[in-house]
């Protein structure tokens, strides 16, 4: 068969390899918005350019943070497999997959979040002070507001590893696109599967980081 032919045989593969690989990205960031920001958030407060010293809980999260940004990624993932079954029931597919994946996606998003914050002029919470407001309106009303595109642009880039990180995911049985090319095109000696494959996940990977660069530049009030 050729090329053409070759694809249009496993299209159907493909297109559940897709539909893994969404349910792994969807669930694993939208745990990242959930808990990675607040997570962030919390690590920025409890610096010492809020509080003049960093507090226990601090270190409590900043060393959560920094294992499992750490810890290599296919390792982490098969040592959390008895994790993974107590929590999920299962180890195997994309819904179990998600579970390790949303960890990292928690911990890489955390820590872009503390890191975009640390850059919010000073003068922005002294001009909140100043207005009276409460801990709450300040990270809502300020903080975030000042930070946005910062905060896109860290999100973007956590999208963007998590894509790369997801095609592990076959490996462990957790399907997905990067299991495709390897069952489909490498294992099977179709290079052409394998290629079209990865032209897939790099093309995605451009049109997320160029959405992402795009609306970070509408909504950055700076300009």
């Amino acid at each position: 068969m050729t090329w053409i032919e070759n694809i249009d045989y496993y299209m159907p593969e493909f297109i559940l390899s897709l539909q893994q690989t969404g349910i792994m990205m969807g669930i694993s960031m939208l745990m990242s918005l959930l808990l990675g920001l607040p997570m962030g958030v919390a690590l920025f407060l409890s610096n010492n350019n809020e509080k003049g010293g960093r507090s226990f809980s601090y270190w409590i999260l900043n060393f959560f943070i920094t294992l499992i940004r750490s810890f290599p990624f296919l390792l982490f993932v098969v040592t959390l497999i008895p994790v993974t079954r107590l929590v999920i029931g299962r180890a195997f597919g994309p819904f179990p997959a998600s579970f390790p994946l949303s960890i990292v996606a928690i911990a890489i998003f955390a820590r872009m979040v503390e890191q975009v914050l640390l850059d919010v002029p000073e003068e922005i919470r002294l001009l909140a002070d100043s207005l009276g407001t409460n801990k709450w309106q300040y990270i809502w009303h300020f903080l975030l507001v000042e930070a946005r595109s910062g905060l896109l642009l860290a999100f973007t880039t956590t999208t963007v590893s998590m894509v790369s990180f997801s095609t592990v995911m076959g490996i462990v049985g957790g399907g997905g696109i990067g299991d495709f090319a390897i069952r489909y095109g490498y294992q099977s000696y179709q290079y052409g599967i394998m290629y079209f494959a990865v032209s897939v996940m790099i093309v995605t990977v451009f049109i997320i980081q160029m959405l992402g660069n795009t609306i970070a530049r509408k909504i950055d009030k700076r300009k």
